[in-house]
């Protein structure tokens, strides 16, 4: 079986690339800019997010408090967003 390279695999089945191709490549790809609009948001809400430091390291033992303490966090931030 022949290797493929990892964008090309993806391309073939037919998905949508949510990130820009390299810049150095021979044929770039298109890519869904809103999508990676999204994504980048995302990844900014786990930083600040990981800036809780109850949710990073995990301090509570039950699964319940944990999550409220991720809901707790989650509106600190939707408020200081506003």
């Amino acid at each position: 079986m022949k290797a493929m390279k990892p964008d090309q695999l993806v391309l073939d089945l037919g998905m949508i690339p949510a990130i820009p191709s390299r810049s150095n490549r021979l044929h770039l790809w298109d890519y869904d800019h809103a999508i990676y609009k999204k994504r980048n948001d995302i990844e900014r809400l786990f930083r600040r997010l990981k800036g809780f430091r109850r949710i990073f390291s995990r301090f509570e033992k039950l699964d319940v408090v944990f999550l409220a303490f991720v809901s707790f966090a989650l509106i600190v931030e939707a408020l200081r967003v506003v």
